[in-house]
């Protein structure tokens, strides 16, 4: 048995040293890499070739790459790597790193040509002037195998245990049994489900409810499926802390570590599991920059990260604490620990930006490694407004004025040209919008983008002579600038670029740029194509069109529908017809609706939650409420609450308590919050939570409606009534649970919205 490693994979794991340096440096865009290598390619001639596979054995290792160019006139391999700002000031570490690399590929293509010799140059390309910078030397075809021979045996004990925990895992996943007495009602013919789309290599789309246990129903059958399926990781990944959460707890469950296992019943299992988290939150020195000058878990992070990493694959379940832990007994960095075990663990919990968003690791890993991955995405129906966030980028023209007035003197001429490309699309966009301060550009500003370029390579020139004088604004602008160029690059109809308009001091316009992505599915589906298989899964994941046509899932990717565990008996249903929530109406509604919530809260005492389309809808009502019955106890969800704020207002919810909580639909307390039992005995909506009607979210409806011909549902309907049910769902959890659900609002009694919600809901009696 091999282990397969690639050539970049394999210097980065020997050739690495010193210092962690994440100063901010500029880099070249994604497509002017790209464009940059294609330039060069291009300069060389007819005979030169582009892309040369290339592969090799060494004991149980079998290296394989791709380099990028080879003369074979001039006998010369190229690496090329390009670059803004000034080449010397390029850290040592990296420079070393880029020579082993070319240096594996010449081994290797001395190897296939039989080559006596061959002359390896590294090709450093400036993209704003274009320039070369070649480094070249000879190097002979035993040098480079020994070289290569060097490298591998630096490798090779690693490999080896990396093939020894394989089997490990492999074999210990065959033996792997569900970890309860039985699966729950329909919770079966899930997991099966999965368990053939990870067999079958396929995408699945699974509409569950709440208490069927889809977190542990799709990790079983998955880690099941690893070994038949030659899977390499599996990826879960999710929305939000709770869903990171449920996932590290089952788990646990399917395979404890050997200290629980200890405790218990169950054997150990050999599985690695990472939890990764965000950078902010995993930050010792929060004061300090990425960097050895600066941080001390970076100086030196790369002479002490093969004794960390070493240490933290035996301890094999790396939660935050431990993870933390590990690192600070070695003095590295918690956080890129974690970024490097990423490479080296069986199980990655994550954030969807991980796999999905234009950087994402676990993405850039799976296809630079050619892993088969397993995705598991949790609460799936959140990935298309994610999905969009990932891929929309804005630029505010105050932001610009303000570091105007701070910029250091080399900077000021540029900022200027950008100041006046931005005056004149202001007054383009303002004469096309006419009296409305919202204008959808006919496609992105050239002429702006090309001044915002040329800033940003003057700011890459100005902190490569002043590493240490970035202030963080101008850092700031500098990162949005980029995002939104990058963007700009790939721009299509999948979205809009357009401009906000408003009034600055002195009555100048100033407005706000923005590439808004419409349909996230021309970026989403590359990453679901590169994964072996993924199941998308959540209790409100219809329709299946829907979802395939925003998340660029295949044609042909299955949709089923679980059946409930729970039974009508356990939820009373109430659609409120005779009052409506549309804002023309709200002020004729706040009587009734606190009327309608009292009577219910004296017939049934207990918890509620209250669901409005804003804050300001929730104030009127909670006012008016409390000035009408203050007997019954109320609280309120705020703006801007933080996480000791939001968890006393879920505490709340104790079992033998009694009030109504009112909060905003589609906000922290509409999904991902479980009240069981008495904590929660029933729950008011009092909207269709569809979307506010604006510029934006029309410009939305056709946009959709020109790809999909169901504007109005695309972008209202549908968003809005999986939020309802979502909220909805806060009230069943289990099979015990029993409650009511009041719906407040004319138009849930019209068939097209009544098909969106869940079947097991009894409508038929509803009565009002």
């Amino acid at each position: 048995m091999s282990y397969c490693v690639a050539v970049r994979a394999l210097c980065e794991f020997t050739s690495r040293g010193g210092d962690l340096d994440l100063r901010f440096t500029p880099s070249p865009t994604a497509q002017e890499g790209i464009a940059g290598h294609a330039l060069v390619a291009g300069r060389r001639g007819a005979g030169y070739e582009r892309e040369i596979a290339l592969a090799g054995e060494y004991a149980a290792l079998a290296v394989r790459g791709r380099a990028d160019g080879y003369d074979a006139a001039r006998n010369r391999l190229e690496e090329i790597k390009t670059f803004r700002g000034d080449l010397a000031l390029m850290p040592d570490n990296h420079r070393r790193l880029h020579w082993a690399q070319v240096k594996v590929y010449g081994a290797l293509l001395c190897r296939a040509r039989e080559l006596a010799e061959v002359r390896l140059a590294l090709v450093y390309l400036d993209v704003v002037s274009q320039r070369e910078t070649l480094i070249e030397e000879t190097f002979d075809a035993a040098t480079l195998e020994a070289f290569f021979v060097e490298q591998c045996r630096h490798f090779l004990a690693w490999a080896e245990q990396e093939l020894a925990h394989r089997q490990r895992r492999d074999e210990a996943l065959e033996a792997l049994r569900f970890p309860h007495a039985g699966f729950r009602p329909a919770q079966r013919e899930l997991a099966e489900s999965v368990y053939k789309a990870a067999g079958t290599g396929r995408c699945l789309m699974l509409q569950a409810p709440t208490g069927i246990g889809k977190t542990l129903g799709t990790l079983f059958p998955t880690l099941k499926a690893m070994p038949r399926q030659r899977l390499d990781r599996l990826f879960f990944l999710a929305a939000k802390t709770p869903g990171r959460r449920l996932a590290l707890d089952a788990l646990a469950t399917l395979a404890p570590a050997e200290d629980d296992a200890a405790r218990g019943d169950a054997a150990p299992t050999p599985l690695r599991i990472l939890e990764l988290t965000a950078r902010d939150k995993a930050c010792e020195h929060p004061d300090k920059a990425c960097h050895g000058d600066s941080c001390p878990l970076a100086s030196g992070f790369y002479d002490r990260l093969a004794e960390a990493r070493a240490a933290a694959v035996r301890h094999g379940r790396l939660e935050r604490a431990a993870l933390r832990e590990i690192a600070l007994a070695h003095g590295v960095c918690p956080y890129y620990l974690g970024q490097e075990l990423a490479r080296w663990c069986d199980v990655v919990v994550g954030d969807y930006n991980y796999y999905f968003d234009l950087h994402a690791m676990l993405y850039a890993l799976t296809v630079e490694n050619q892993w088969r991955v397993a995705l598991l995405v949790d609460e799936a129906h959140n990935l298309v407004e994610r999905g969009r966030g990932m891929y929309t980028a804005e630029l505010d023209q105050g932001a610009l004025r303000a570091l105007k007035r701070s910029a250091p003197a080399a900077l000021k001429k540029p900022l200027e040209r950008v100041e006046r490309q931005w005056r004149a699309l202001n007054g383009e966009a303002g004469d096309a919008a006419g009296d409305d301060d919202y204008q959808v550009l006919d496609g992105p500003p050239q002429r702006l983008l090309g001044a915002l370029q040329g800033l940003t390579a003057a700011i890459g020139d100005y902190h490569s002579e002043h590493p240490f004088a970035l202030d963080s604004d101008l850092q700031r602008f500098y990162l949005d600038t980029l995002h939104l160029a990058r963007l700009a690059e790939l721009f299509d109809d999948h979205s809009l670029f357009d401009a906000t308009l408003r009034d600055g001091r002195r009555g100048a316009r100033l407005s706000r740029l923005c590439c808004r992505n419409v349909v996230p599915a021309g970026f989403l589906a590359p990453r679901f194509a590169a994964a072996h298989s993924a199941v998308l899964f959540s209790a409100t994941l219809g329709p299946a069109d829907y979802y395939r046509n925003l998340l660029g899932l295949p044609d042909a990717t299955p949709w089923l529908e679980s059946a409930s565990p729970f039974s009508a008996e356990q939820l009373d249903v109430h659609r409120v017809r005779t009052i409506s929530t549309r804002y023309a109406d709200r002020p004729a509604s706040l009587m009734p609706i606190a009327a309608l919530m009292a009577e219910q809260y004296r017939r049934h005492p207990g918890n509620y939650l209250a669901f409005f389309s804003s804050y300001a809808y929730l104030d009127q009502v909670a006012e008016r409420f409390a000035a009408e019955f203050p007997s019954i106890p109320l609280w309120r969800q705020s703006r801007r609450m933080d996480e000791a704020e939001r968890q006393a207002f879920l505490e709340r919810f104790a079992a033998d308590g009694r009030g109504i909580g009112f909060a905003v639909l589609g906000g922290a307390f509409g999904e991902g919050i479980d009240l069981a039992g008495e904590r929660l005995v029933g729950a008011f909506v009092a909207t269709l939570g569809l979307p506010q009607v604006n510029p934006v979210t029309e410009q939305f409806r056709r946009r959709l409606e020109t790809q999909f011909g169901r504007g109005y549902d695309y972008a209202y309907l549908f968003p809005g009534l999986q939020k309802v049910v979502q909220a909805a769902g806060r009230v069943i959890r289990s099979p015990e649970d029993r409650g009511s659900v009041h719906l407040i609002d004319d138009r849930f009694g019209e068939p097209r919205v009544a098909r969106l919600l869940p079947a097991w809901w009894n409508l038929a009696g509803d009565g009002r």
